[in-house]
């Protein structure tokens, strides 16, 4: 009697699982359509943020940079060394942000309720850089001394766009909030247990060379978004290639420390990384540029 009852439960169940998986089907399809996965199906495609910035407050760290973002500009300017609206090479930093900056809400959405700004500051240093928030400077030095193409800038604003979209200084303050807690934890525990401060100590150098990592991979991400970014917006993502070697140029002789010791990948990782991730981009590429 059991074995008749099973039998028949299974027959029903063959009959009503593939009519309900025919009727589940377009529903699945249209879930798969919506799904990250299917948003970026082409592109780089990034693990999900860190929930560890979380411990710092965006909005808190945001109104910051804007503070110091101002305070920049007004002493650029006492200095005579802050572009004024209309400056040639400040319309074509502002002409290249505005066909990237598009495609930021892409990788954050809150990207499109940010004030983005561009600032051009006359100095000869090889620096650019873009605040939480969306405030982005350039100095002329790194625009001059290595005669930078539209799109090498298109791929220097593109990773430094890409950090303020992954909120990277937002997650390194709370990682080191964490690295400050247990090195402060380390080093009581040892002094309770009569090692003195050695604990500390330990820890502070564990943490040190740990946050370094951080930076490190922080960049490589950057590099790759940036490469996403300025492939949207029709910029070649080729350009990294040439940028990281120009860049490799003007440091020869300076005495750049070994990897593992700082807080950016080498120009040839970079480079390596580069090759490796375009054929990610450039069919968005070739569909992007400017015909």
């Amino acid at each position: 009697m059991s074995s008749l009852c099973h039998r028949r439960a299974n027959l029903r169940f063959g009959i009503i699982a593939p009519a309900l998986f025919c009727y589940l089907l377009p529903f699945l399809c249209v879930m798969a359509a919506l799904s990250p996965l299917g948003l970026r199906a082409d592109g780089i495609d990034l693990p999900p943020r860190s929930k560890v910035a979380d411990l710092v407050s965006a909005e808190q760290l945001e109104r910051q940079a804007a503070l110091q973002y101002d305070q920049m500009r007004e002493r650029a300017a006492s200095q005579r060394a802050l572009a004024p609206e209309g400056h040639p090479k400040l319309v074509r930093l502002q002409n290249i942000a505005k066909r990237l900056l598009p495609h930021a809400a892409r990788y954050n959405d809150r990207a499109s309720q940010w004030r983005w700004e561009v600032s051009l500051i006359g100095s000869q240093a090889l620096n650019a850089f873009a605040m939480p928030g969306g405030k982005i400077a350039f100095y002329t030095g790194i625009i001059e001394r290595l005669q930078l193409s539209d799109d090498e800038i298109a791929f220097i604003m593109g990773h430094e766009i890409a950090h303020a979209l992954r909120e990277h200084g937002r997650e390194r303050q709370s990682k080191a909030m964490i690295a400050q807690g247990l090195t402060i934890g380390a080093s009581i525990l040892s002094q309770v247990m009569g090692y003195g401060d050695i604990g500390g100590q330990v820890a502070r150098g564990v943490s040190n060379v740990t946050m370094l990592k951080f930076s490190r991979d922080d960049e490589s991400e950057a590099d790759l978004l940036g490469m996403d970014l300025s492939a949207r917006a029709g910029f070649d993502p080729r350009a990294g290639i040439s940028l990281w070697e120009k860049m490799s140029s003007a440091s020869n002789g300076q005495g750049t420390p070994p990897q593992w010791l700082s807080t950016h990948p080498s120009h040839e990782s970079r480079i390596a990384d580069i090759r490796k991730a375009l054929p990610k981009v450039m069919p968005i590429y070739e569909r992007t540029k400017p015909r």
